[in-house]
C-alpha cells in the first residue's frame, strides 16, 4: 500500500491558523490601540498641546506682570491711570473719545 503524496490536514490547518494570526497582529500593529496610526495620532495631539501650553504660559507671564504693575510694593502710574479711567468712565480735559 503506497501512500497518496499529498500534505497532511494538520498541516494545512497549522498554516492557515499562523496565517492567520501574522494577519492579526499585522492589523494590530497598524490599526490597534498602540499602533503606527494611533501614534501618528498622539503626536499630533502632542504637537497642538505643546501650542496650547506656550500660548497659556504666555498669557500667565502677562498677567504676572500685570498683577506685579499693580501691586503695593510697585506702582505704574500709567497702568493705574488705564485702570482707574476704564472702571470710572472719565476721561482727561485735553482727550477726544472716538466711539
Amino acid at each position: 500500500m503506497t501512500r497518496a503524496a499529498r500534505p497532511a490536514l494538520g498541516q494545512f490547518l497549522f498554516f492557515i491558523v499562523a496565517f492567520a494570526l501574522g494577519i492579526y497582529f499585522m492589523f494590530a500593529a497598524v490599526q490597534g490601540d498602540f499602533g503606527v496610526f494611533r501614534r501618528a495620532e498622539i503626536e499630533a495631539e502632542k504637537r497642538i498641546l505643546s501650542e496650547q501650553l506656550l500660548q497659556v504660559q504666555e498669557e500667565v507671564a502677562r498677567m504676572e506682570n500685570l498683577t506685579r504693575r499693580l501691586s503695593d510694593g510697585y506702582l505704574d502710574l500709567d497702568l493705574l491711570d488705564e485702570q482707574a479711567r476704564s472702571v470710572l468712565g472719565m476721561i482727561r480735559a485735553d482727550e477726544i473719545v472716538i466711539r
